[in-house]
């Protein structure tokens, strides 16, 4: 009875997939089928050599026709810190006006980020030479921020890139004592050798530096409690924390980007306010590069190299780069 009960089942299932398979799309269903898009994306691992290191991106090279929805329903779906959209003009208005690229977290579309500027930079620079188009040394992306150009050399047998951001703009000076209880540390804990500001190279950030690697290491901060304080903020702001006990003669800071969505493996754009924060009060020498570690305790470990230039009271040149590797190409079908 097993058996013939078995060998039942199996014709039944053979007839309904050999109806599945001869069965043909008729209709509305038929056109939407006809009509699906392929969209080509590359995956780098972004501040990083080596991959499954740095800050995950995906870069989507021709998202042309999306809507802003779509656009930001794929970033949703990708579910990385960015996603970025690079929308091709005639080479003529790239050549004056740079590459146009649009940048969404999960959430919401931003003006700037440090390493979608990079990852995608890179991207574009890998594209055209496999174009076998004339090797090129700075690409300008158009961004929400403004105009963002990045340069590349070859540093020890790799692709290196270098943005340089815009001017930063130094703003509110927040109390010790109350940062301190919104990260679960004490006032000691924090240095007082400059002041905690917020900073922003087109996005702002709260620098805060703190006293020891240990204390960095284990920081947890009230987030919700976070939230709340920068809830007057006109733009979404957050604390990044940094920290010049690095027990590593290779490395000037560590640093760690954390905020109600989890930690950043790697944050470009703080790098920058970073740099412009730390030669404006005197702890780096202007024009200095400063190699920033992030991402370690996330075991994402990424490796930041920043710089910016005091002129007279003015800070400029700002100044970030790194590696970035590819790990996937694929596509996406609308």
């Amino acid at each position: 009875m097993r058996s013939t009960r078995r060998i039942l089942l199996q014709v039944a299932a053979t007839g309904l997939l050999g109806g599945v398979a001869k069965a043909k799309p008729s209709g509305p269903e038929r056109v939407e089928q006809t009509h699906n898009r392929r969209l080509h994306f590359v995956q780098v691992d972004v501040f990083a050599s080596e991959r499954l290191q740095g800050n995950q991106l995906a870069v989507f090279t021709d998202a042309r026709g999306l809507s802003d929805t779509e656009m930001q329903n794929i970033a949703r779906e990708v579910n990385f810190q960015e996603t970025t959209f690079v929308l091709p003009r005639p080479a003529a208005i790239e050549r004056e006006q740079g590459v146009k690229v649009r940048i969404f977290t999960p959430n919401e579309e931003t003006p700037f980020g440090g390493h979608p500027t990079l990852g995608t930079a890179m991207v574009l620079h890998k594209a055209n030479e496999l174009k076998e188009a004339a090797t090129v040394s700075k690409i300008v992306l158009d961004l929400k921020v403004g105009k963002i150009p990045v340069t590349f050399s070859n540093v020890e047998g790799r692709l290196f890139g270098e943005m340089r951001q815009v001017d930063p703009v130094f703003g509110k000076i927040h109390d010790g004592p109350t940062v301190a209880k919104l990260l679960g540390v004490k006032t000691a804990d924090i240095s007082d050798t400059a002041p905690i500001q917020t900073v922003s190279t087109g996005l702002p950030f709260v620098i805060v530096l703190l006293n020891s690697l240990d204390v960095l290491k284990t920081l947890r901060p009230r987030q919700e409690a976070i939230q709340t304080y920068f809830a007057a903020e006109s733009t979404s702001t957050d604390f990044f924390y940094v920290t010049r006990d690095t027990r590593d003669a290779m490395v000037g800071l560590r640093a760690r980007g954390m905020d109600s969505l989890g930690e950043d493996p790697a944050t470009g754009s703080a790098s920058g306010c970073t740099a412009s924060w730390l030669v404006r009060y005197g702890l780096q020498k202007s024009a200095e590069t400063l190699h920033i570690e992030q991402g370690v305790e996330m075991l994402r470990p990424s490796h930041i190299y920043a710089s910016a230039e005091k002129l007279a009271d003015k800070i400029t040149n700002v100044r970030v780069g790194g590696h970035a590797v590819e790990v996937a190409q694929g596509e996406y079908t609308l």
